[in-house]
């Protein structure tokens, strides 16, 4: 019997999945995988609370099918091996599936198309987790953008012309699907462990005055929509129909999402260097034991402290306090951007690759669009602005004013003007 695959992948959700509806109206009935890939899961720690997320949201999926009399294979493999075992146990007419754009993505979709294609099976891949895509907005020359603003004017220009509401597609579990019965692998089948840390549902409730609310992370203004826009168990349509009807501010949050997933397909060199090559001379101080003392939020200024504390407990930071940790551990330790890339990537829930390597060279003054590299936040004045009350620090800053908490790290007058001086000789 000819069947076709859907593979699921950062769209783990069953409705408004532009691949899953393709795969469904092509005629076979499709049976839908996902593939652990065992290269990925092989760098991560054994309790880490996004494989935990993953599962769980597969396992949702699996429960709506099994109720059809339908289920998700679930496959713990590299994706080559995972393939090989599948095309010798089914006969695969088609596979669908939906568009990454990461570098390590691209390259194993590729690999993946040749092996389908020399056994003659064919390979369709649809734009899902963006509304548009790397070659929709560019300049006039065909070039892409590299400025925010440009890239936004041009992204809701084209918005107004393709519809005044995206469509959502609701997606009905019937015979389109392949009958089967797979057993879902235990979370230790796979190598894991439970996580104390769990992704929070999200809310839609708080981003009606999220332009007012956003910069005072005291504020319960948090949405907890990131993990979920990471890892697709909600449709980006439907956030950016509600973005368009109720906050502009937010609308403009997506589409730098869409950007620096752009600038990482057009320049995947950021990934380990600066977008700015002039900035790669800096004379980086990389001090292991402040950097230490930054991850545990041990640095003696507060509001660093805090934000690196809830980090640390709960996989999330608020976006304000994130700029304010980021700032600090640059401009005021002089330690390289990069070190904090792979913190944050370690620790956060919405780890997403593009947004993380995008905001951090932002902050650093190495990327596109970027702060200028003299922009040097002053901690304490931004406790004044957006922590006043110190709600947000006393929460994870227990020991405030007491002889356990460390004096600070570093002076911030006298950091500030040693970066300034490190950034001034790596370009001149």
């Amino acid at each position: 019997m000819k069947i076709n695959i859907f593979w699921f992948r950062r769209d783990l959700r069953l409705h408004d999945n532009v691949g899953l509806t393709a795969a469904l109206n092509s005629g076979n009935p499709v049976l839908p995988i996902f593939i652990f890939d065992k290269e990925i899961l092989s760098e991560l720690e054994s309790d880490d609370p996004r494989v935990q997320f993953i599962y769980q949201s597969l396992l949702v999926i699996d429960e709506k099918l099994k109720k059809h009399g339908k289920s998700l294979k679930v496959i713990h493999n590299n994706p080559i091996e995972a393939w090989k075992e599948l095309i010798k146990e089914f006969e695969i007419e088609s596979v669908f599936t939906n568009k990454d754009y990461e570098p390590y993505a691209i390259d194993r979709d590729l690999a993946i198309k040749d092996l389908l294609n020399e056994k003659g099976i064919q390979f369709h891949s649809f734009k899902d987790q963006v509304i548009f895509e790397e070659y929709e907005i560019v300049k006039a020359d065909g070039k892409p953008y590299t400025v925010y603003t440009p890239y936004k004017n041009k992204w809701l220009e084209k918005f107004k012309t393709i519809s005044l509401k995206l469509k959502v597609k609701t997606t009905t579990i019937d015979d389109r699907f392949f009958s089967c019965n797979y057993s879902f692998p235990k979370l230790n089948q796979i190598g894991f462990e439970p996580s104390t840390i769990q992704v929070e549902p999200y809310s839609l409730i708080q981003l009606g005055n999220y332009h007012d609310t956003r910069d005072f992370p005291a504020q319960n203004s948090t949405s907890y929509l990131s993990p979920h826009l990471r890892f697709g168990t909600v449709s980006v349509r439907e956030m950016v129909n509600f973005a368009e009807e109720t906050n502009s501010t937010f609308l403009s949050e997506l589409i730098w999402r869409e950007f620096f997933m752009q600038i990482l397909f057009h320049f995947p060199y950021v990934v380990s260097q600066s977008f700015k090559p002039k900035y790669e001379g800096i004379q980086w101080r990389n001090d292991k034991v402040e950097f230490e003392k930054w991850c545990n939020g041990e640095t003696g200024y507060p509001i660093v402290d805090a934000g690196m504390r809830e980090l640390n407990a709960t996989g999330y930071m608020h976006n304000r306090v994130r700029m304010i940790t980021a700032s600090f551990l640059i401009k005021h330790l002089l330690i390289d951007w990069r070190w904090g890339e792979a913190y944050f990537a370690k620790k956060l829930l919405d780890f997403d690759l593009s947004a993380n390597n995008g905001n951090w060279q932002w902050v650093a003054g190495t990327g596109c669009d970027a702060a200028p590299y003299f922009r040097v936040f002053n901690p304490t004045e931004q406790v004044k602005k957006f922590d006043k009350q110190l709600e947000y620090i006393k929460k994870w800053v227990p020991e405030l004013n007491s002889l356990e908490y460390p004096t600070p790290i570093v002076e911030h007058k006298f950091a500030r003007e040693r970066v300034l001086e490190a950034y001034k000789l790596a370009t001149a």
